[in-house]
């Protein structure tokens, strides 16, 4: 579907809900399943789906993000023909804290789309994440005739960070703030006609700091805006809560085997690292060790990153431990999220709960 489509990724947006681990790095760049940043999937889907002009609309703190994704080499993106654009975004807007599709940001970045003869784009944002193929989003929206089509799935649980779109036969009649279980979620995912973008932007340009569907939220009826249903795993991360659960959603073999299918691989940037080593009297039980680890001690239904030490007798359970950390001899760390290059003193114990794990941010060393 090439020829029939851009893609979009707004990253320009922030919640306080997720603490710590935004502190010094913005949603689209934070660190899951053991050596992927958020930012991977909707690149990965795009990627896979034939989708080869990309932009990505960086938020104010860009750095980790242009770090990760640098040309897009990673992702067959560094080509002379279409190609990973990096976009500015805008100052973020007044209005709603929530707004993943400002319009500002898409009007001051508008010449990323004149420049392509592409009827559509996809445009999507980078808190909720899932393994799929737009080319079906686009045959759906291109055969209805829609103006809009948004991706919606089955709302698991309430959710005020989602919208519940209201569906009035086959139309999205309005979008309501926050989603309960079972409802229609918006994926924050969708695909429109360019010139019905242009035609938002230039109508709405009064009140650009709004959100793209907030901006219209009154006005539904003008455009015709229809959805189509995904039924695969698709979690949000916009709270420490749903991160944590989400990782360790991963260490269900069936969750793990949807969201890295080989078919539809989910690309990232590569790093030459060597395989773990597990030294002689370490247990691991249920849990993902990537990487260029030397594990010692004992691990339990836990995600640990790359590069990671985890020297004799600690003891690891339910815990998130990231990239280039040293666990030293005689821990126990449970229900907890260490984040990148710490070192956990000899004989420390950190402990949380599965509804508030403790997080310790990077590069603070812990001593007891």
């Amino acid at each position: 579907m090439r020829e029939f489509a851009v893609g979009l990724i707004s990253s320009n947006y922030a919640t306080d809900e997720l603490g710590l681990l935004v502190k010094e790095r913005n949603i689209a760049t934070i660190p899951y399943a053991g050596r992927y940043r958020l930012v991977d999937f909707p690149l990965s889907n795009m990627v896979n789906s034939g989708l080869r002009t990309i932009g990505v609309i960086t938020p104010y703190t860009y750095r980790s993000l242009i770090d990760h994704i640098g040309a897009g080499r990673n992702w067959f993106l560094d080509r002379s023909n279409g190609g990973l654009f990096i976009l500015p975004g805008t100052i973020f807007g007044v209005s709603n804290t929530k707004a993943r599709f400002l319009l500002r940001d898409i009007n001051r970045n508008s010449i990323f789309m004149k420049r392509t003869p592409a009827p559509y784009v996809v445009i999507t944002a980078t808190s909720t994440i899932y393994n799929y193929d737009y080319n079906e989003l686009i045959e759906s929206h291109r055969n209805s005739g829609a103006d809009i089509t948004i991706l919606t799935h089955t709302a698991y649980e309430d959710d005020e960070n989602l919208y519940h779109a209201i569906i009035n036969n086959e139309r999205v009649a309005s979008f309501q703030s926050g989603v309960k279980k079972g409802e229609e979620a918006f994926t924050d995912c969708f695909v429109i006609n360019t010139n019905t973008l242009f035609d938002i932007i230039n109508t709405y340009a009064a009140v650009d700091y709004l959100d793209l569907f907030e901006a219209i939220q009154n006005d539904f009826n003008r455009y015709y805006i229809r959805n189509h249903h995904f039924n695969g795993y698709c979690q949000s991360f916009f709270t420490t809560k749903q991160y944590f659960e989400n990782s360790m959603n991963l260490l269900d073999i069936e969750v793990y085997r949807e969201l890295f299918r080989n078919d539809r691989p989910i690309m990232t940037k590569i790093h030459g690292t060597i395989p773990t080593k597990y030294e002689s009297g370490c247990k691991v039980t249920n849990s993902l060790v990537q990487e260029g680890s030397n594990i010692s001690g004992v691990i339990d239904n836990s995600v640990i990153f790359r590069n990671v030490t985890v020297k004799p007798g600690a003891k690891i359970k339910n815990c998130i431990i990231m990239q280039s950390c040293v666990i030293e001899e005689n821990t126990v760390l449970e229900n907890a999220i260490i984040d990148r290059n710490n070192t956990i003193a000899k004989g420390s114990t950190i402990k949380g709960s599965k509804t508030s794990p403790i997080i310790l941010e990077k590069k603070a060393e812990y001593k007891r």
